[in-house]
């Protein structure tokens, strides 16, 4: 049986790729920092807790980490660990350089020291190329990268480690190159789920309307479940290389606001209101990724549209909220 462990394991990524390993017959470990609410720490893996073992630790305290690590000896090592938002990261720069750089590194040790004949996947992001834009108006595996946030500069600098780790030390380790993935599970503090949420909410009465910065910015928006399939392809493949996963397709913040309330019989126009302190200080304005080395090399397609995950998005607010 296969040892996977999973670093961030009760992150919507984490959780969805919990539930795939195990379908595949894995044995999936985890690491899980601690919260002080527990009910908070493992929500979304509630449904296979007895199906998946999981550790405390933390990417930055390398003593849990080599305990866990000599613990389980696993053959795939899946590094999802991150302060993930966007925004929030320029609120706190040095914590997320800390989790997402040093993390990432010190997983990285880890890795080289104990198991080095494992596999490793890092959680790349679109982030790291920034402005940067090809003439036909996609990113992919060779586009500059020039992020503007520090979540990007902390994910570009985990990335070029990964790279670095495996040409120096001859390590099995490779990047996903993941644009923007919704589902569900993702943080209501995330703007795909937010407005879903919100939307639902003044569709029942609970409040009256939905704050959102730049409602023209564009993202490449797929499904998580899609992405951790290409996650698996990837640390799968026979030689250990970096893959942009994306949809080809960029739709605007607007765009998503008036598909979700439409759904819900209602005009966007009438309840959105833009609030300044949901801008960036400095804009990254249009994603769109060029999955083609991911479809020809691994044999990667996206299965579920943008209309259908926001459908299931829709769907599950309605009965949490109902």
């Amino acid at each position: 049986m296969m040892k996977a462990l999973i670093t961030g394991i009760s992150g919507q990524d984490g959780s969805y790729l919990s539930e795939y390993l195990l379908s595949l017959g894995y044995e999936v470990h985890g690491i899980v920092r601690r919260n002080s609410v527990c009910e908070n720490q493992q929500s979304r893996l509630e449904h296979i807790r007895d199906k998946i073992k999981v550790y405390y630790g933390d990417v930055l305290d390398c003593a849990s980490l080599y305990n866990v690590f000599n613990i389980v000896h696993p053959d795939e090592i899946y590094n999802l660990a991150a302060q993930s938002h966007v925004r929030i990261s320029f609120e706190m720069p040095q914590f997320t350089i800390q989790a997402n750089s040093l993390g990432t590194l010190n997983v990285l040790e880890c890795f080289r020291t104990i198991c080095p004949n494992a596999r490793f996947y890092q959680a790349g992001s679109s982030e790291m190329f920034g402005n940067c834009i090809d003439s036909d108006n996609f990113q992919r595996e060779t586009t500059a990268m020039h992020p503007v946030s520090p979540y990007g500069c902390s994910k570009l600098f985990a990335h070029s480690m990964v790279c670095n780790y495996r040409n120096s030390y001859g390590l099995f380790a490779t990047n996903g190159i993941l644009f923007n993935h919704e589902s569900p599970r993702r943080g209501s503090n995330f703007v795909t789920n937010k407005v879903v949420k919100t939307a639902v909410e003044i569709k029942l009465g609970i409040t009256d309307k939905l704050e959102l910065g730049n409602m023209d910015s564009c993202r490449d928006w797929g499904c998580a479940k899609d992405y951790v399939r290409a996650m698996h392809l990837i640390i799968n493949h026979h030689t250990p290389d970096d893959f942009v996963i994306a949809t080809g397709r960029s739709r605007s913040v607007r765009e998503l606001c008036d598909y979700v309330f439409t759904k819900l019989g209602m005009k966007y126009e009438d309840y959105v209101v833009q609030n300044q302190k949901y801008l960036r200080p400095e804009e990254l304005k249009y994603l769109k990724g060029d999955a083609t080395k991911a479809k020809t090399v691994l044999g990667w397609e996206p299965m579920i549209s943008f209309e259908n995950m926001l459908d299931e998005m829709i769907s599950h607010w309605l009965n949490a909220l109902s």
